[in-house]
């Protein structure tokens, strides 16, 4: 085991400011944060000796895994992982066909040998070792002459600090900043390139209720779903091969062996995508008043497009339900978002908080004049971004599969002539399995026809741009400012052919000379398209550059008088290892007398059952439920087998699959959603009605004793089926 990290010995936190209480339910909490909350984790009822969740490769957060997206756990000695359905939904989708798919059929491996490939891009990162590198990312921006070269700087200190991580193979490193950089990690995985899938429940059960369900309480929904993790034979990760063997992890999570029960402390360990608690108000408004509608609006469009087309075409419906289901989730959560911030005021506390903290350093004189500028660079930095958000939010949509895919090659191509440490991040040695994973697996997420109405729908929404937001190359490309032009341009690049994986193999080695050479129309857009892209991509580099002191002074700022105040302080969420915990509870909703059970039983999926989707559940499950079949897994209290509980737990996405704990570090749940009234906690959190949904382990052995049965991998958990 290693970790440069000493979290036991309690970490220098005055670097983050950081406040000596906490209090269950808000806090995504850093794992160097553990000594802080070590009392408060008592409190709520951890039995464990919380220096125990300090030891990040030990037991229980060692078996604790990132997908790259979704987080997951080791629930085996033989690599067995788990975490949720809608996780795994991409995986399901690319081995699917219109007339074996997968999604409505589940899936079910005997044995390890009828395991399938979660794709060639499927990733288990395995936690490491982290390592503080403030003092040496704090020195090369200080070191830096201007805006521009400060970003180039961290870039360039980031690639040398990954560089020299994954230097031992099979690692896979990445550079954390957290509250807007005052301080920098650097997280070392073990990267699993042979991932596999070996059960999914049937959508019936494992996204029952969809899009009408999701986001809401009460939830019926059997959200989960086991990969597997393979290696080589030396045990060194290694992409897919027949050869390939089971990883074994150093630990796995037990399943729990004691009921779960309203009251009971939870705890997850996960990794949060991100949140946005210490954004600036002026942010906050145009995210609430222009880009949630906006994005909302136009997914809802391309939707009903996609939906629309699979009707008549199962291969689109079948091909594009990853991606739907996808748009699916943002547009409803934005409008969840939206809703909640109305209901509780949002935008006059982000406007409060914001001007308390500007009234405290007002307050101090000379001492608070710094972070006082440094909100003012923050706020003019805000604005002149927000000149351009028209543009922004289409122009990287133009092009369609075609034109992404034939723009990325030839980026690839322009990169490859420098030494392998100035490429962009992206287009590196390190990165080509991955590019190359996702061009032999475009058709498996493409139709010409589909991506064509796609195309369209872009164009149209840019040829409807303001003149100021306009790029002079589209125009050109465009050729016209009216559907008759884009109808023209997009028989001109449809005739291209990159749709075809052996020719998009062909370009993945070819040198820019043969790019800019090339008759093929997706490859001549993307040499058009190419200096407005570098231009674009050097704006927003100059803006990174501009904002990174006096973010890191202000944030700095904003926790400092949180201290001062009492409050605890953690940073927003970025994709790193958190922790939170709370208890099961339920709540009341806005409106409403009665409070919310704190969980929900197989009587009620069967109530909920229609026999069409998205309430179709499988016959079999509806049989075993009217029998009463609980297989020994009936919860004393509820007299019946619980299906999702609630708990105050603090969560966002990328906690999705995330284990739920209980006080003694055993696997209670899966974490999978959070209420409709908790979504707009990304931005200002509500305690009193912000729960986190998650699925009991109860209901998972239940599904896959009596209506997929999976004897297997029961057994292989240490939880044979029960009579």
């Amino acid at each position: 085991m290693r970790n440069k990290t000493s979290l036991a010995t309690g970490i220098a936190l005055a670097t983050m400011g950081i406040a000596l209480s906490a209090n269950a339910g808000e806090g995504m909490w850093v794992p160097q944060q553990l000594p802080e909350i070590a009392g408060p984790l008592k409190t709520a009822g951890l039995k464990l000796d919380p220096k125990q969740l300090a030891d990040l490769t030990g037991d229980p957060m060692g078996a604790v895994v990132s997908l790259g997206g979704c987080t997951a756990s080791f629930v085996s000695p033989q690599g067995l992982v788990v975490t949720n359905h809608h996780c795994a939904y991409g995986a399901i989708q690319l081995n699917s066909t219109a007339e074996r798919n997968l999604i409505d059929l589940g899936f079910n491996a005997p044995t390890m040998a009828d395991e399938l490939s979660a794709g060639p891009n499927a990733r288990i990162y395995v936690l490491d070792e982290i390592t503080d590198v403030t003092a040496q990312v704090k020195a090369a921006i200080a070191a830096a002459p201007g805006a521009l070269a400060r970003t180039k700087a961290v870039d360039d200190l980031e690639k040398k600090l990954v560089s020299e991580c994954e230097a031992d193979a099979g690692s896979r490193c990445r550079l954390y900043s957290f509250m807007g950089g005052n301080t920098y990690r650097l997280f070392k995985n073990i990267e699993i390139k042979d991932v596999r899938l070996a059960y999914a429940p049937p959508r019936g059960v494992g996204n029952y209720g969809g899009e009408v369900d999701n986001w809401m309480w009460p939830r019926h929904t059997g959200d989960f779903s086991f990969y597997r993790a393979y290696v080589g034979k030396d045990g060194r990760p290694a992409a897919y091969s027949k050869d390939n063997v089971p990883f074994q992890p150093r630990h796995w999570l037990k399943i729990a062996d004691q009921p779960l029960r309203e009251g009971d402390f939870v705890m997850v360990a996960g990794y949060p995508g991100s949140t946005s608690r210490y954004a600036l108000a002026n942010d906050f408004d145009a995210t609430a008043a222009w880009t949630y509608p906006t994005v909302s609006k136009r997914y809802k469009e391309l939707v009903a497009m996609v939906l629309a087309a699979g009707e008549a075409n199962k291969d689109i419906a079948v091909k594009y339900a990853n991606t739907v289901r996808g748009w699916e989730n943002t547009l409803k959560n934005y409008d969840g978002q939206m809703e909640g911030f109305k209901r509780m005021g949002a935008a006059g506390i982000k406007r409060e908080r914001e001007q308390a903290v500007l009234d405290w350093l007002k307050s101090r004189g000379d001492a608070g004049k710094q972070a006082l500028a440094a909100h003012d660079t923050l706020v003019a930095l805000g604005d002149a971004a927000r000149k351009t958000r028209e543009r922004d939010g289409v122009i990287g949509n133009v092009g369609g599969a075609l034109g992404s895919t034939a723009l990325s090659l030839y980026r690839l191509a322009v990169e490859r002539e420098k030494p392998d440490a100035q490429r962009e991040s992206g287009f590196q040695q390190r990165d080509l399995p991955g590019f190359e994973g996702g061009l032999k697996q475009m058709d498996r997420r493409y139709v010409a026809a589909m991506d064509r109405q796609l195309q369209r729908y872009w164009l149209m929404q840019y040829i409807a741009l303001p003149a100021d937001q306009r790029v002079p190359a589209i125009d050109k490309w465009i050729g016209g400012n009216d559907a008759k032009a884009v109808d023209a341009a997009l028989d001109r690049i449809n005739a291209s052919k990159l749709g075809n994986v052996d020719e998009r193999m062909k370009w993945l080695s070819a040198d820019r000379k043969a790019f800019e050479t090339s008759t093929d129309p997706a490859i001549q857009y993307a040499v058009a398209m190419l200096p407005t892209s570098l231009k674009l991509e050097e704006d927003r580099k100059l803006r990174a550059g501009e904002a990174v002191i006096p973010r890191a002074t202000y944030l700095q700022a904003v926790a400092d008088y949180n201290k001062a105040q009492g409050k605890a302080v953690y940073p927003d969420a970025n994709s790193s290892l958190r922790i939170t915990f709370g208890n099961v509870m339920g709540y009341t909703k806005p409106g409403n007398s009665k409070p919310e059970d704190a969980f929900t039983t197989l009587e009620q999926v069967a109530a909920k059952a229609t026999g069409k989707e998205p309430f179709d559940a499988p016959q079999a499950q509806l049989d075993a439920i009217k029998a009463k079949k609980y297989s020994g897994l009936a919860d004393a209290k509820l007299k019946t087998v619980p299906v999702n509980f609630l708990s105050d737990l603090d969560i966002t996405g990328g906690n999705s699959g995330s284990p739920v704990l209980d006080a003694h570090g055993k696997l209670v749940g899966l974490a999978f959603d959070g209420n409709w009234e908790s979504v707009a906690s990304n931005w200002v959190f509500d305690p009193t009605v912000t729960r986190m949904i998650s699925m009991d382990q109860r209901y998972m052995r239940w599904i896959m004793q009596e209506v997929m049965p999976a004897p297997q991998l029961l057994k292989e958990m240490g939880v044979a089926p029960k009579k």
